[in-house]
C-alpha cells in the first residue's frame, strides 16, 4: 500500500512577485530537481507549525507573515532513488520572514519570475502551482457602461500604476466601431505595464483587435471543443461541471461566481466561501472568485483555494 505523506510547502514571495525555488539536495530522492521548500509534518503537528519549523531547519529563516493557500495531492512513482508515495501538499504564501536565507542542506536557491521560469527540471507536483502563480491575484473587469469612458481610462491608469497585471474588457453594449476604439486606447495604455488584456467575446475578435487573451462566457465554454491557439484563455463558470469543462480543455484559468451578493445580479444570494472552497476542491485549474468582491476578500479567496479575486466595481473606486 502506498504511504501518504503530508507536507507543508512555503512559497516565499518578494514584493516584485518573484518566488523562491530550491534544488533537492544530494542524498534525497529526486536529487537535483527544483521545488518549493518545505517538509513533512511530524506526528500531531499542524501544517503551519511544520512550515515554520522546516523553514528554520532548511532555510535559516522564521516566517512572520503566512497565508494558507491550496492543498494538492500527488502520486509519485517509484524511482531508482525513491520509493512510490502519495503526498498531500499544503501550500502557504510566505510574505515576510526574519533572518537571511541559508542553504542549510547544501541546496541551491533561485528566485523565479512567475512568467519566466529559468530552472529545470521541476518536481511534477509543482507544475500546476507554477501555472497558477503565472497569474496575478487580482483580475479586473472593465466597467465603462457605468463609469463612462473617460473616468474608466483614468481609473485604469491609476490601477496600472499600482501594479494591475490582468484585465478583462467586458462591454457588450458597445458596437463594433466603439469597441475597437476603446480597445485601442486600453491596449496602448496597458502595454508599458506588461498588463495582459482579455476581451470578453470570441477568439477571432480578440485576435483581430490585438488582445493577448479571450474570456469566454459559460455558453461559449460549454460549446468549446479545443482551446484557442495563441491566446490566454479564461472562462466564466457557475458550478463544478463548468469548471471541469474548463480544466479538461486546459484553459488558463476560470472564474467561479457568484461568491457573495452582487449589484450585477441582486437576485442571486451568492454561494458563500464554504461552498466556494468545496467546489474548487481537487481542481488544478487556477480559479478567481467573482461576485461582491472587495480587496479585503483576497485572503479568504486564497484560503479557499482560489488564485485570487475578480472585481468589476471595487477595483475602480
Amino acid at each position: 500500500m502506498t504511504k501518504l505523506v503530508q507536507v507543508a510547502v512555503a512559497i516565499l514571495m518578494q514584493p516584485n512577485g518573484e518566488y523562491l525555488l530550491a534544488s533537492r539536495p544530494n542524498g534525497k530522492g529526486w536529487a537535483g530537481w527544483w521545488e518549493f521548500p518545505g517538509g513533512k509534518l511530524e506526528a500531531g503537528e499542524s501544517a503551519e507549525h511544520a512550515l515554520i519549523r522546516e523553514s528554520q531547519e532548511e532555510l535559516g529563516i522564521t516566517p512572520t507573515h503566512i497565508q494558507p493557500w491550496i492543498k494538492r495531492r500527488y502520486d509519485y512513482p517509484a524511482t531508482h532513488d525513491a520509493e512510490a508515495k502519495t503526498v498531500l501538499l499544503q501550500f502557504f504564501f510566505v510574505y515576510a520572514w526574519q533572518g537571511e536565507l541559508q542553504a542549510r542542506e547544501g541546496q541551491q536557491f533561485a528566485w523565479q519570475h512567475p512568467r519566466k521560469l529559468n530552472v529545470s527540471p521541476v518536481l511534477p507536483a509543482n507544475a500546476p502551482i507554477m501555472q497558477a502563480l503565472s497569474l496575478p491575484p487580482v483580475y479586473a473587469i472593465s466597467n465603462v457602461q457605468e463609469m463612462g469612458e473617460h473616468a474608466f481610462l483614468q481609473a485604469l491608469k491609476k490601477q496600472l500604476d499600482q501594479g494591475l497585471q490582468l484585465l478583462q474588457i467586458r462591454e457588450s453594449h458597445l458596437d463594433e466601431k466603439a469597441l475597437a476604439q476603446l480597445s485601442e486606447q486600453v491596449l496602448q495604455l496597458c502595454a508599458p505595464y506588461d498588463c495582459r488584456c482579455l476581451l470578453n467575446g470570441i477568439p477571432e475578435q480578440a485576435l483581430q483587435l490585438g488582445y493577448q487573451g479571450v474570456h469566454l462566457n459559460s455558453q461559449r465554454l460549454l460549446a468549446l471543443t479545443q482551446k484557442p491557439d495563441h491566446l490566454l484563455v479564461g472562462a466564466s463558470c457557475h458550478n463544478r461541471a463548468e469548471l471541469e469543462q474548463a480544466q479538461s480543455l486546459q484553459l488558463d484559468f476560470a472564474l467561479l461566481s457568484p461568491v457573495l451578493p452582487t449589484k450585477s445580479h441582486p437576485e442571486a444570494s451568492g454561494m458563500g466561501w464554504e461552498k466556494f472552497g468545496e467546489t474548487l476542491s481537487g481542481l488544478e485549474i487556477p480559479v478567481y472568485g467573482l461576485g461582491g468582491m472587495q480587496p479585503e476578500h483576497l485572503p479568504q479567496a486564497l484560503a479557499a483555494g482560489a488564485r485570487g479575486i475578480a472585481m468589476q466595481r471595487a477595483c475602480w473606486n
